[in-house]
């Protein structure tokens, strides 16, 4: 079973990620990991990057498909 340090620790060595990304990595179902990440960030550990500062094109808020792209991303809080 995934456990809060292993995600902590994955997050740490990607430097940024979502829910999906931690779920494949750990192989761990997305909810579990989603509740991690929320307690990391309850805990004051990791924190919550805005969907803007993730959008590849800087356009997200003009873009036809609306929200269809956003994720909420977390990274560690040094």
């Amino acid at each position: 079973m995934t456990s809060l340090i292993q995600v902590r620790d994955t997050l740490a060595l990607a430097g940024r990620a979502d829910a999906r990304q931690l779920s494949h990595q750990l192989n761990a179902p997305q909810p579990l990991v989603q509740a991690m990440l929320e307690r990391l960030v309850a805990m004051h550990k990791a924190k919550v990057i805005e969907a803007d500062d993730n959008c590849l094109s800087g356009s997200c808020k003009s873009c036809a498909d609306g929200k269809k792209c956003l994720t909420i991303s977390y990274t560690l809080i040094p």
